[in-house]
């Protein structure tokens, strides 16, 4: 089992990344944080996670070892294979998504591209029990946030709109100002 490497970039791409390990080049798909590392730096450590399937021997690497401890979790999900939860590792941080499973906040998965409600609602209730004992609680600061969200949701905007336009927003406001500054922008 490969678990972490260590090299140089030396090619990337939207799919991933070619790590060189000492003359041997290992083509890892990887999260967007790593990614921008992999142009950041000159060397740099992945952890990683290699999937062992009946064709193909696949390598997914991670900035640190939480985000491949999330990575497994979400595999674990009916229905989310390793192209999704890549895709959700790409889009949300960790504490991020720890936030928002514990707020069971299923909206704020249905906003990253290619998540539907079933497969962000099945997200959330798989993993509530499970990452609630992977590491400490989290802070329950994300509720402003989807307060602010579902008030633009009724009022007419897709969860995608309302999530970029509070993107916009200072997040330490309450949310009716985030949805009053949301509102000014469009």
């Amino acid at each position: 089992m490969i678990a972490r490497l260590r090299g140089r970039a030396v090619a990337s791409g939207p799919a991933g990344l070619v790590v060189d390990v000492g003359g041997v080049g290992y083509f890892v798909r990887a999260t967007l944080v790593v990614l921008r590392q992999a142009e950041a730096e000159g060397e740099l450590t992945l952890e990683c996670y290699l999937l062992v399937r009946g064709d193909a021997l696949q390598l997914y690497g991670f900035a640190d070892a939480g985000e491949r401890e999330l990575f497994e979790q979400l595999l674990s999900v009916n229905g989310v294979g390793p192209k999704v939860a890549l895709t959700i590792l790409s889009a949300v941080s960790p504490a991020e998504l720890r936030r928002a499973i514990a707020l069971a906040d299923s909206g704020r998965f249905q906003a990253i591209p290619g998540i539907g409600k079933k497969t962000a609602q099945r997200v959330v209730l798989e993993l509530k029990e499970k990452l609630g004992t992977v590491q400490d609680p989290v802070p329950m600061t994300g509720k402003p946030h989807a307060v602010a969200r579902e008030a633009l949701v009724e009022l007419g905007w897709s969860i995608t709109e309302a999530e970029e336009a509070l993107a916009a927003t200072d997040p330490e406001l309450p949310p009716e100002e985030r949805v009053r500054e949301a509102l000014r922008a469009a």
